[in-house]
């Protein structure tokens, strides 16, 4: 079967849906969707660049920027088929292999990048609090671990929850309230109790966000305790300013995916409009914003980009003198 058809229904498959209600304007809602996609992509996928070719970047907090925004770059393209799939072709069916599929990464994906922002907050403190073991703590084999491990962490707590669904018989042809597979949306229609799946599914998302939260948090009053320590306002300044960017990024991930989870599992009264548009906010948000948020607020990576164009640009005029006039 095709991941996703047309708008007809089987008992094995989904229905999706992007704004419910406003299927009139779904081709005017896809321009500002897919700009969105587009500078997702193409901002996520320069600073993976830019990092990977300065080598005066090739340090820890980049390092740990580049985790970030290669999760932000899967999270979009996880999504980018369905979503488009819907506003532009009414591709509205999707089999339920495929469903638990897209459940699966857009998950592992979104649960990724909370242990990033976790590990992000690490990095600040040990930046502010311990400058001297900065260097020595984390090293290139350090952050290659730290990497490997918090991916292991979602496969080994998201893969089971996916075989296990695999197993669980669901009401075929529903329509969900998203563009894509969520798993508060989908476990709703299956015939065993769905409210003991949903509180399962709640559990482990504030069980691994939680934690996350959590260390952010308490990273961030070690820090602000160290920063008030320091006697020059300018040295305040400066170490504040450093954790802006991050700070950003951690409100543009956590605000949106509280408001989608309590609103999914606790206000069942709420337009699935709504729903529609805070889950599209949730996973689209910071794959746009971040990149955005880095390239503005930090200096070096936006002289690096800057700098990267300027070469490119003056590499192609050379190369258009050297061709002459008969090209």
């Amino acid at each position: 079967m095709a991941i996703f058809n047309n708008t007809t229904s089987s008992p094995s498959s989904f229905l999706l849906t992007a704004f419910p209600g406003m299927e009139l304007a779904h081709i005017w809602i896809s321009i500002p969707v897919c700009c969105l996609y587009i500078i997702a992509l193409l901002g996520n996928s320069s600073i993976l660049l830019v990092i990977a070719v300065e080598r005066r970047l090739h340090k820890p907090m980049y390092y740990f920027l580049s985790m970030l925004s290669a999760v932000d770059l899967c999270l979009a393209i996880s999504t980018l088929p369905t979503v488009l799939g819907v506003l532009w072709f009414h591709a509205r069916e999707i089999s339920f292999k495929a469903c638990l599929t897209q459940m699966f990464f857009v998950h592992a994906f979104s649960f990724l990048e909370s242990s990033v922002l976790a590990v992000m907050a690490f990095d600040r403190f040990m930046a502010i609090c311990n400058p001297l073991k900065y260097t020595t703590v984390l090293k290139d084999r350090i952050i290659m671990v730290i990497g490997l491990v918090i991916c292991l962490r979602q496969v080994i707590y998201i893969f089971p929850v996916v075989l296990a669904l695999k197993g669980v018989a669901f009401h075929g042809g529903q329509e969900l309230a998203h563009p894509f597979c969520y798993h508060p949306d989908i476990i709703r229609y299956t015939y065993s109790n769905s409210w003991l799946s949903s509180f399962l599914g709640m559990f482990l998302q504030l069980y691994l966000t939680g934690i996350d939260l959590l260390f952010i948090l308490f990273s961030y009053v070690l820090i602000i305790r160290t920063i008030l320590s320091i006697v020059a306002p300018k040295k305040q300044q400066k170490a504040l300013n450093t954790c802006v960017c991050h700070i950003c990024a951690v409100t543009v991930f956590y605000v949106p995916m509280i408001s989608l989870s309590f609103t999914h599992r606790l206000l069942n009264s709420t337009p699935r409009v709504i729903c529609s548009i805070l889950a599209n906010i949730y996973l689209l948000l910071p794959p746009v914003l971040n990149p955005i948020i880095y390239s503005l607020k930090t200096k070096t990576i936006r002289r690096a980009m800057l700098q990267l164009l300027h070469s490119k640009g003056s590499r192609g005029r050379q190369l258009r003198r050297l061709r002459g006039p008969w090209y």
